[in-house]
């Protein structure tokens, strides 16, 4: 046998079990992502007695009480098996060192992986995504051991566990591009042909059997956006990156910092549930700071202003209207005129009453006063979503930051877009909170290519899209590095090596 001939043997195996990989191991992923889904929606039943969606991004409904009780007491029994789980048993690594080789056991990873599902479901402020690429790496170490993928064969072994873990976040999401990057750019750091086409049809084929299992919905809508890009928007998109980019490091560095300073002893045993108690009270004022970020994130997205959108081309529809949180937050009773909510905000009838049944020519001190609340709320939903989430990271929760990120970024641009639209009114706000969205979760993990897609996908926003959005994500990503370089060398040079 010719040197040729065998190594067309070594790669028609090697293609013989990435097709396998990317078929079955998809596969099973997919169905735990869609699995997971569902528990999600079954303790939020339970729990809060609502189920989230498109119609329903949060718990607004929900009796106050019943929104303290809920997190509080699900913080405290996720603190007591947590508190077991890592000091009387196998602990879990995290899913960049199971790429790297560390053994993920198995039903220890399991019960971690339904526990972040849990806090999530019960109102704990963090991300959920975590748990799906846990799940992921676990399922494909088992599946290197079964195909004897080891010794010579690492890389491979490597490439395998990395790509699974993406497949987690794409399948949960139903957003394939986006766990392809978070494999490659975050995971393997490592960009080729090869790790690329593996990663994108394993996470696609993840994404299809979820959907199939917990259904297709978009996740934030957009429709009260601008149907068409602007000159203006480009710039509003550099100048929002480059804010975006400040404010994602800070937030990356906090982040770091409370997972560094989690409780290593008993302490998680009181610190997840005062935890959980904050999180509680600070809902029954704020109830979108509960869950992963999804309710949060609605709001800057649903943030539309009738009397300007006529400039932009923008139109927020009957039903988008009563799915927002605008209108949630005032008990439903926003009043439904011309296609969307009228009123600044689409809010009436609370304590956040803008008004209702404004002229198209409102005059500009009543319209500044409309704009000013609606920056209050959104200033208030920002700071709370910041601060809670790095608080229940710093309790000794496990979880993720993506969907808090986006939350941050959305509520953030919405703020920024809000002032824009002043002097440019051709710009929808829903628009400025996309950017922000997207920009600020490029800096927050440094990752420009995932989160530019994990957004576009989660919104379903049109394709043209893609070119102001890329702008902002590349000066967000830029400013950041310099910013988080800033930050290291301050600290180096503060604490210099001995």
């Amino acid at each position: 046998m010719t040197h040729t001939q065998t190594n067309a043997q070594l790669d028609g195996k090697r293609l013989g079990w990435i097709i396998l990989a990317v078929l079955t191991l998809g596969s099973v992923i997919g169905a735990g992502a869609g699995l997971l889904t569902l528990l999600l929606y079954g303790v939020e039943h339970v729990m809060l007695g609502y189920i989230e969606g498109s119609g329903l991004p949060g718990p607004f409904g929900v009796p106050a009480m019943r929104r303290l009780i809920s997190v509080t007491l699900g913080m405290t029994v996720a603190g007591v098996v947590w508190y077991l789980l890592r000091h009387k048993t196998t602990k879990v690594p995290s899913v960049k060192k199971a790429v790297a080789g560390e053994r993920m056991p198995v039903w220890q990873t399991v019960l971690h992986v339904v526990l972040q599902i849990f806090i999530v479901g019960s109102g704990a402020s963090i991300g959920r995504e975590v748990a799906p690429r846990e799940l992921g790496a676990m399922l494909a170490q088992r599946f290197c051991d079964l195909l004897h993928i080891e010794g010579d064969s690492d890389i491979d072994r490597r490439m395998v566990v990395a790509v699974a873990a993406g497949a987690g976040l794409g399948g949960v999401y139903n957003a394939p591009l986006a766990g392809m990057f978070f494999a490659v750019e975050i995971l393997l750091v490592d960009v080729t042909l090869e790790k690329v086409a593996f990663g994108l049809g394993m996470s696609a084929v993840a994404a299809f059997v979820a959907a199939a299992i917990k259904g297709h919905h978009t996740f934030y809508d957009i429709t009260a956006m601008q149907p068409t890009s602007t000159p203006t928007l480009m710039l509003f998109a550099l100048l929002c990156g480059a804010a975006c980019g400040v404010v994602g490091a800070w937030f990356r560095k906090g982040s770091s910092w409370a997972e560094a300073n989690k409780p290593a002893d008993r302490a998680i045993l009181w610190q997840m549930p005062l935890a959980g108690l904050v999180t509680g009270l600070v809902a029954v004022f704020v109830p979108q700071v509960m869950g992963n970020g999804r309710a949060a994130a609605q709001l800057g997205f649903s943030t539309f202003i009738p009397e300007v959108a006529s400039l932009s081309g923008a139109a927020q529809s009957a039903d988008s209207a009563a799915a927002s949180p605008w209108t949630l937050l005032s008990g439903g009773s926003g009043v439904v005129a011309g296609g969307a909510v009228a009123g600044a905000g689409s809010v009436t009838g609370s304590w956040l009453d803008f008004g209702s049944g404004l002229a198209p020519n409102v005059g500009t001190v009543l319209t500044l006063s409309h704009v000013g609340m609606i920056l209050g709320v959104l200033a208030l939903t920002f700071a709370a979503k910041a601060l809670i989430t790095l608080m229940t990271i710093r309790s000794g929760a496990s979880g993720g930051v993506l969907q808090p990120g986006i939350a941050l970024g959305s509520t953030l641009g919405a703020m920024l877009g809000l002032v824009w639209m002043f002097a440019f009114p051709a710009d929808s706000v829903t628009a400025c909170a996309l950017i922000g969205a997207a920009a600020l979760l490029a800096a927050s993990q440094q990752a420009p290519l995932m989160a530019m897609c994990l957004v576009m996908e989660l919104t379903e926003a049109p394709i043209t899209f893609f070119v102001p959005v890329g702008l902002a994500v590349a000066a967000s990503a830029l400013v950041s590095k310099w910013v988080l370089d800033g930050m290291k060398r301050r600290e180096t040079a503060a604490h210099p090596v001995q």
